[in-house]
């Protein structure tokens, strides 16, 4: 089997897997305990908060344990719309492509009277600061720009938009979950007020995430119990799984310029050789990307087939965001950049990881043009494109 679906998730580390079972085989106490085997694991909590804050650049008492990736943005969010609520500010600017844990919490405020700004995304994926310091208002309560497209892999430039946000007082939220552990972060230099981070993306365990917030934004709770998380975020720690975030995200950070090289090898193996193939294209900016991300549109075929035909052949691979592999509608984040909904159906993401090896993408390059040509030649609407009944798109 060839996985090049990282980007939806990463196999665990061996590094992560040791690191979590002591926790579960011998300091398995609860942390809020006054005894010895509850203090010991209060320590390794205090501990991992140090580890994943050393790799943010942030301190300890600004990282708060969730869930995951979209708790995380949640409670980012909807944080600091009731901080600007309070001040009188309802307005939010995002953007067209956001993942759903954003652009859904984003909906959830518009129906309580929130005004958010969407803005459009140019074709080669970027959001620049000069949007975003267009669109601040004297209301503007919030900025929430994703750090990497988790999709087409683009990444935005994120410390020039947090500069803009911190010079205007506006609380700049980024949610980093594809680019923690693959993109070097330091939320001080970049301006970053909150972030959010999710461990399976980078070889962590799955239900196990992170938020920063910048030291002095309060918080709200999205889970009401326990004093836990400083009383922002109830619920007894899950120990183990926090020492494994920490664990793969001190790893990731280690080992990021060596993966990096070698993941912009391959990538630019697949780039060259999915591109011989005619009327395709490369969705996201060529350069300012993520390492291991490969996304692209076939003109006459369907990502739900080609996925399909590829899994036959053993390579795992998606058409979009995991989060919505069930849904029949086209990519948003395809559309966000002047997609047509035809040629947003016939999309592919290859996301690679370091474990990838030049032979894995040899083979991808093999198959991936002779499954498109078998789909095509089935296809009516092809033939039509062909025999010049229908012009082609690409």
């Amino acid at each position: 089997m060839i996985y090049a679906d990282n980007a939806a998730t990463t196999k665990m580390s061996r590094t992560a897997i040791d690191a979590m079972l002591p926790y579960m085989e011998e300091i398995w106490g609860n942390p809020s305990s006054l005894y010895e085997a509850g203090q010991q694991a209060a320590q390794a909590l205090y501990e991992a908060r140090e580890r994943i804050a050393a790799c943010l650049h942030a301190s300890p008492a600004e990282i708060y344990f969730t869930s995951g990736g979209s708790e995380a943005d949640n409670q980012a969010i909807l944080s600091a719309a009731r901080n600007g609520a309070r001040k009188g500010k309802k307005h939010i600017i995002s953007s067209a492509f956001e993942h759903h844990a954003v652009l859904h919490t984003l909906e959830k405020l518009k129906k309580e009277g929130f005004a958010v700004e969407l803005l459009d995304v140019h074709e080669n994926g970027m959001i620049y600061p000069q949007q975003v310091a267009d669109a601040i208002r004297e209301d503007t309560c919030l900025v929430t720009i994703m750090y990497a497209n988790n999709e087409i892999g683009s990444v935005m430039p994120i410390a020039k938009i947090g500069k803009i946000c911190r010079e205007k007082g506006v609380p700049f939220h980024t949610d980093a979950v594809q680019a923690a552990g693959h993109l070097p972060i330091d939320v001080q230099a970049q301006n970053i007020d909150l972030l959010s981070l999710s461990a399976h993306k980078f070889h962590g365990p799955k239900g196990i995430g992170a938020l920063y917030a910048k030291k002095g934004i309060l918080l709200t709770s999205l889970i009401e119990g326990g004093a836990q998380e400083r009383g922002r975020r109830a619920g007894t720690e899950n120990v183990p799984a926090i020492m494994g975030m920490a664990a793969a995200l001190e790893e990731a950070c280690a080992h990021m310029e060596a993966n990096t090289e070698r993941l912009l090898a391959l990538r630019a193996r697949l780039i060259a050789g999915l591109s011989q193939i005619p009327h395709s294209t490369l969705n996201g900016d060529p350069k300012d990307r993520l390492p291991g991300n490969v996304n692209f549109c076939f003109e006459g075929i369907e990502g739900e087939s080609l996925l399909l035909l590829l899994d036959d052949l053993g390579i795992c691979a998606s058409s979009g965001s995991a989060c919505t592999s069930g849904s029949l509608d086209p990519s948003h984040v395809l559309l966000s950049i002047g997609r047509p909904h035809e040629i947003a159906h016939g999309s592919l993401r290859l996301s690679l990881c370091a474990d990838n090896t030049e032979a894995e993408v040899e083979q991808i390059l093999q198959a991936v043009p002779r499954v498109v040509t078998q789909l095509r030649s089935m296809s009516p609407l092809w033939k039509d494109k062909v025999n010049g009944k229908k012009a082609f798109i690409l």
